[in-house]
């Protein structure tokens, strides 16, 4: 294909200035426009080389695009809209780009269904690249073992996430009627985007629309427990695999394609299954992933992955490997002994599935849930009566005010109160609140250590998180790039070498009010080893219990991650990880070869007076978590 001119209008958005970035990586020429651009997307953008005006103008397209691309914001009297039809420029919609674009030479894999897209989608993306074949993919969301949710790579495979939001304003078909799939993956289906669909029959042909673009050849994978996307695939023209998680008791590993039954216990940290693939039995996984509808997205990409002829071992690290997307069951801090979780959960059934999964992963103290109605379905009085049910594994239930309440006719508005009320009724203490300052306030003032606070929001939740995080005082979070002067600096004032950067590099931080680095610890995962170095206090606050927090927090990291040995090396500091942390001293030569050869594990015990010590991890024990 021919290098284009390319317009982007709202280039700022996620998947827009995802796809602008990948067309400029393909060799066309890109620019776009955008009101009120901000970080990260404004960095990316800037790093990438691609020129954003401010603002929305007719001027804009003054550069001689030859197409432009419109977001389905974008209305038609748009000014950069009529301008482009005043020029004859040809329009196109987001799915329609990517599709003229990217899909020529590729093979296009497609996650569909209306919950659990994003993860599958950046899971199956995930396995491929650790299996090597470099896939092209396209994920609405930041997966956390990616540099970012989109990539041009050089394989065949193109991993998108379908949605079945509308297109454009001038094609009101869904998204992923564009893509054309040869293999697809149906997560299931359900009433959701209540503002585009009139109710589930048109939510039934849409999907059923998709079913029927996947090539005839391919494959449609397809979720076994889901009736509706079951009676879907009904009518597909390809290969239909079925996959389905085993309650507990059934033995029927021949039920599906793809079976999974799980093995950990309430509690545990990772989830632990055996994967059987047509009844035979590929082994035992484990992923950081909780909950069972987490491991049906596993087993779905799972399938996928297999069909492109990923082998099982490949297939097995991934898994174990995967960490994640952001806002989905994020860890965003532990303060004071309280984790504060957030997750999009934001359709009664994604809400019910998400809060019984931290409710098993955490069943020791109590869950605090913190709802913040947002999205275009959850502002809906229809939605009431799911959402009634869906808290009942919660302690307490906090309901936040409707975001941008006047979205909706009042007479269809949900309402919060009554909500609240409705779910007091099934024994769950739930309370309303006017606003987010105030259901802060409640939050801080019965959460204590051990508990587990839970955020579920289609959006930012008014900054809930880092209020409640500060609030508690003293977080650990995860650092981030910006931290890096400030992380060395404290390490240098203890002649302990800088962190040498790494993607198996975790690196934990306490910041003071000002965003300085008040204690640091890092973790470099080598397989199902780590290495745990990097420890420091700030000297002002030395003597009152920070290295120890550190020390604990970075050891529920390790039993997350799936880590069954942990390495390090210190010069003056073995009597605090031997007595605090259970570590015992071993020789070099004990520790794990792969472990040794890391560039941080060599900078650490570079010293003549360094003591090495490790410590094996019992999944199982996870004391004060």
């Amino acid at each position: 294909m021919r290098a284009l001119k390319v317009h982007f209008i709202g280039i700022a958005g996620t998947g827009m200035g995802a796809l602008a970035r990948l067309l400029k990586e393909d060799g066309h020429e890109v620019r776009g426009s955008d009101a009120g651009i901000y970080p990260p997307m404004s960095d990316q953008l800037q790093a990438a080389q691609i020129p954003v005006f401010e603002g929305f103008d007719a001027k804009n397209l003054e550069w001689g695009p030859e197409c432009v691309v419109v977001g389905n914001v974008c209305r038609p009297d748009h000014p950069e809209v009529v301008e482009a039809q005043a020029r004859a420029l040809r329009l196109e919609s987001f799915p329609s780009m990517l599709a003229t674009a990217l899909l020529p030479g590729r093979v296009s894999l497609v996650v569909a269904g209306t919950h659990g897209k994003t993860t599958t989608t950046s899971l199956l993306a995930f396995i491929l690249h650790h299996a090597g074949l470099d896939p092209s993919y396209l994920v609405g969301g930041v997966p956390q073992n990616l540099p970012s949710g989109a990539h041009l790579g050089r394989g065949t495979p193109l991993v998108l996430e379908g949605d079945e939001y509308d297109t454009a304003f001038f094609d009101r078909r869904s998204k992923f009627l564009h893509y054309q799939p040869f293999r697809a993956i149906l997560t299931s289906v359900e009433f959701d985007h209540a503002d585009i669909f009139a109710g589930l029959p048109e939510v039934r042909a849409a999907f059923a629309a998709f079913v029927d673009t996947i090539d005839p050849a391919g494959d449609l994978v397809v979720n076994a427990d889901s009736p509706e996307a079951m009676g879907i695939a009904a009518g597909a023209r390809c290969t239909v695999l079925r996959y389905r998680v085993l309650p507990e008791g059934d033995t029927d590993v021949g039920s599906a394609e793809y079976c999974a039954s799980v093995r950990s216990k309430a509690g545990a940290r990772r989830t632990v299954f055996e994967l059987y693939e047509h009844g035979q039995s590929l082994g035992e996984f484990s992923t950081q992933l909780a909950g069972a509808y987490n491991v049906g997205n596993v087993l779905a990409a799972a399938a996928v992955a297999r069909r492109q002829g990923v082998d099982p071992e490949r297939l097995r690290e991934a898994i174990r490997r995967f960490r994640g997307v952001k806002r989905r069951q994020e860890l965003l801090g532990l303060a004071q002994g309280v984790r504060v979780i957030s997750d999009f959960a934001h359709h009664p059934t994604a809400v019910q599935l998400t809060v019984r999964a931290m409710r098993r992963r955490y069943p020791e103290k109590a869950l605090h849930v913190c709802f913040e109605p947002r999205s275009s379905s959850s502002h809906r009085r229809e939605f009431s009566e799911g959402y009634v049910g869906s808290f009942d594994a919660a302690t307490r239930v906090y309901v936040a005010p409707l975001y941008k309440a006047q979205k909706v006719a009042e007479g269809d508005r949900l309402d919060p109160v009554a909500l609240a009320r409705a779910i007091a009724t099934r024994g769950v203490d739930a309370h309303a609140f006017d606003s987010i300052e105030a259901l802060a306030e409640a939050v801080l003032a019965e959460a204590g250590p051990g508990d587990t606070v839970l955020l579920l929001s289609s959006g930012a939740f008014g900054g809930l998180g880092d209020r409640l995080l500060q609030g508690f005082g003293d977080p650990v979070t995860l650092g981030t790039p910006e931290d890096r002067p400030g992380v060395d600096a404290l390490l240098a004032g203890y002649l302990l070498p800088a962190v040498i950067a790494s993607e198996t590099v975790d690196t934990l931080v306490v910041r003071d009010p000002g965003g300085g680095i008040t204690a640091t610890v890092s973790l470099q995962t080598v397989g199902d080893s780590a290495f745990l170095f990097g420890l420091a206090v700030d000297p002002v606050r030395r003597g009152q219990g920070l290295g120890w927090v550190m020390g604990d927090v970075v050891l529920r990291l390790a039993r997350t991650l799936g880590v069954r040995t942990v390495y390090l090396a210190t010069a003056n500091a073995s009597d605090f990880f031997g007595s605090r942390l259970g570590f015992r001293p071993v020789a070099m030569e004990a520790i794990d070869p792969a472990v040794r050869d890391t560039a941080n594990f060599q900078a650490g015990a570079s010293s003549v007076d360094a003591v090495c010590m490790e410590l094996v991890l019992d999944p199982n024990d996870d004391p004060g978590d």
